[in-house]
C-alpha cells in the first residue's frame, strides 16, 4: 500500500506531497519503534509514560521509510536523524491520524461491521456478554472485544486491554470481517475515547452504564471523566451513533441524551422508556418484565442482583433500537449463562458462600455488597479487597467506607499493588473503613487473606473476593505471579475438607 492511500482522511497532513512521498510503498504500520520492521510506516505518538517521538531514530534504523509525528521534520544535522530516504509527514492530531492509517491498511473493516459500543465505570462487561449473546441468538456471527477476552466467530485469545490502542483494534475487526462476522460488541473506556483509539469508528449503538468515582489519576476531574464517556455519543470522527442507550437513573443521564440519532432511556426509576416495575432477587437469577417502546419481553436469566437489572436493561434498549427481534433478545438473555469473575460463585461443598467479583470502585463495592445482602439478609457478609498500587488514590479511603459499611468483617489486603508499597496502599483505604467502626483484618499477602476470609466464614454466611474477578495474575513491584482468587478460594476450602 503507497504511502497517500495511508494517509486518506487524515486531517493536516503535511509533507506528504512531496518529493514523491504519497507513492512510497509501505509494508507495515508500527507505533513501537521495537516493532518496526523495513518498509514501515512509523506513527510518533506520546503514551503516558513515553513519548514516541524520542524513538524516531531507532524506528529509522529498524527499517522505517515514513514518520508521522506532530513536530516538524528535524534539520540537517540535528537528533534525530533522518535522511531524505525517509517520507515525513506531521499531522496535528498524531493519535487520530494514528486511527485512520490503522483503518485504511487493513481495508476500513469497521465500515462492514455493525458496531456496539459500551461505556461507563461499571457494568461495561455483563453488559457486552448480554448484547453479545443477544445478537447471536438473532442469527449474527460476532466479535466480543473487552476486559475479560478477545472473541472472533471463530476463536478467542485473552484480552490484554480493555480497548487496545486503534492499530491492534482494526486489526482485530478485520479478523472479524475475514470470518464473515457481521456484528462487534466492544467495552469502550474512557482511556480509549479520550486517546482516540476508536477515532473514525461509526457506532451502530452505544450504551452508558454509570458514572461513578474512578480513573481520576489519569482523567483528574469528574467532568472530565464524564466528558470523554460523552465523546461516544457524540461520534468519534464518523458521525454519531444510531441508538443510545443511556441510563435515566445515572445523573450524567442528560448529558447524554440527543446526541445519537436516537436515545433510548432505561432504568428503574420515572420517566425511562425502558423499565420494570417489579423484580424479584435470589440466588436462582432474575425473572421480570420489561416495558419497551416496542412492547413487553419477558426476561428470564441466570444472573443475580439488582445491578444486573440495570445491564440487562441496557441491552435491552440497544438490541431494541436497533430491531433485533423480541424473541432473540429474550433468548439471548436466558442463555448468558455467566461472566466469569461477576459475582461467580466458588462451590466445594461448603455450608456458606464463596464469590468472586471484579469490583474495584466504591460504587461497585456497594453494588456487590447490596447484592449480596438482598440475596442473603440474615447471614454475615465478610468481604475482602484491595486497591490497585500506581491508579486513582483518592477512591481509596471511599472503598474502605463502602466495604466497611455493609460488612460484618473486612479483610484489607492488596490488589495489584504494581510498584507503590502494598502497606501505604492498605493505610489509605483504612482511612474509610476505620470510620466505620466494622471489625477488620490486614494482611498484605493475598493468599494469606483469603485463607484468613474463609476460615472466618460460618453456616449462612457469604465470603466475597472482591477486585480481581477474572484475573488470573498479580502484579508486583519487580514482577507478575500467577494468581487467581477463585483457584485460591477452592485451594483453601478443599484444605477445609469441602471436597465437592
Amino acid at each position: 500500500m503507497q504511502l497517500g492511500e495511508l494517509l486518506a482522511g487524515v486531517a493536516r497532513a503535511n509533507g506528504a506531497g512531496r518529493n514523491g512521498a504519497a507513492e512510497r510503498p509501505i509494508s507495515a504500520v508500527a507505533y513501537d519503534s521495537r516493532q518496526v520492521t523495513p518498509g514501515a510506516l512509523f506513527v510518533a505518538i506520546r503514551g503516558e509514560h513515553a513519548d514516541g517521538n524520542r524513538f524516531v531514530g531507532d524506528a529509522v534504523e529498524r527499517g522505517a521509510v515514513a514518520v508521522v509525528s506532530e513536530q516538524a521534520r528535524p534539520a540537517a544535522g540535528q537528533e534525530p536523524r533522518v535522511g531524505p530516504e525517509v517520507a515525513w509527514v506531521q499531522v496535528q492530531e498524531p493519535r487520530q491520524a494514528l486511527a485512520r492509517i490503522a483503518a485504511n491498511f487493513y481495508g476500513r473493516p469497521a465500515e462492514a461491521l455493525e458496531l456496539v459500543g459500551i461505556t461507563g465505570t461499571n457494568g461495561k462487561t455483563t453488559t457486552s456478554f448480554l448484547v453479545d449473546s443477544i445478537l447471536r441468538a438473532a442469527g449474527h456471527k460476532t466479535g466480543l472485544f473487552g476486559t475479560i477476552v478477545y472473541r472472533t466467530p471463530k476463536g478467542e485469545t485473552t484480552a490484554t486491554h480493555t480497548t487496545p490502542e486503534s492499530l491492534e483494534l482494526q486489526k482485530f475487526f478485520a479478523q472479524v470481517r475475514a470470518e464473515s462476522g457481521t456484528h462487534v460488541t466492544m467495552e469502550v473506556s474512557s482511556h480509549a475515547l479520550a486517546l482516540d483509539r476508536v477515532w473514525g469508528c461509526r457506532f451502530a449503538a452505544a450504551i452508558f452504564t454509570n458514572l461513578t468515582r474512578d480513573h481520576l489519576d489519569f482523567h483528574k476531574t469528574m467532568e472530565a471523566y464524564g466528558t470523554a464517556k460523552r465523546r461516544l455519543f457524540e461520534g468519534t470522527g464518523a458521525g454519531a451513533p444510531r441508538v443510545g442507550a443511556v441510563n435515566r437513573d445515572d445523573a450524567w443521564w442528560e448529558r447524554l441524551t440527543g446526541l445519537a440519532e436516537r436515545t433510548l432511556t432505561y432504568g428503574l426509576g420515572p420517566g425511562a422508556e425502558v423499565t420494570t416495575k417489579r423484580f424479584a432477587l435470589a440466588f436462582s437469577g432474575l425473572e421480570f418484565t420489561v416495558q419497551t417502546p416496542g412492547g413487553k419481553l419477558e426476561i428470564q436469566s441466570p444472573l443475580v442482583g439488582k445491578i444486573n437489572v440495570y445491564n440487562i436493561l441496557g441491552a435491552v434498549a440497544a438490541a431494541v433500537g436497533m430491531g433485533v427481534p423480541r424473541d432473540a433478545i429474550e433468548r439471548g438473555i436466558r442463555e448468558c449463562r455467566t461472566v466469569p469473575g461477576r459475582f461467580e460463585r466458588v462451590d466445594c461443598g461448603q455450608p456458606f458462600l464463596v464469590i468472586v467479583d471484579y469490583a474495584h470502585t466504591d460504587d461497585a463495592l456497594r453494588n456487590l455488597l447490596e447484592t449480596a445482602k438482598e440475596l442473603n439478609p440474615a447471614g454475615r457478609i465478610i468481604t475482602l479487597f484491595g486497591c490497585g498500587g500506581e491508579r486513582d488514590r483518592t477512591k481509596r479511603p471511599l472503598m474502605g467506607e463502602a466495604a466497611g459499611a455493609l460488612s460484618n468483617l473486612v479483610v484489607l489486603t492488596s490488589d495489584n499493588p504494581r510498584g507503590e508499597d502494598p502497606l501505604k496502599i492498605i493505610n489509605d483505604a483504612l482511612v474509610g473503613l476505620q470510620r466505620t467502626g466494622t471489625e477488620y483484618l490486614v494482611e498484605a499477602e493475598r493468599a494469606r487473606a483469603v485463607q484468613m476470609a474463609i476460615e472466618r466464614a460460618r453456616a449462612g454466611d457469604i465470603v466475597l473476593l472482591a477486585g480481581k474477578g477474572h484475573e488470573t495474575y498479580q502484579v508486583l513491584r519487580e514482577r507478575t505471579i500467577d494468581y487467581d482468587d477463585r483457584e485460591e478460594a477452592r485451594r483453601v476450602l478443599r484444605g477445609l475438607g469441602h471436597r465437592r
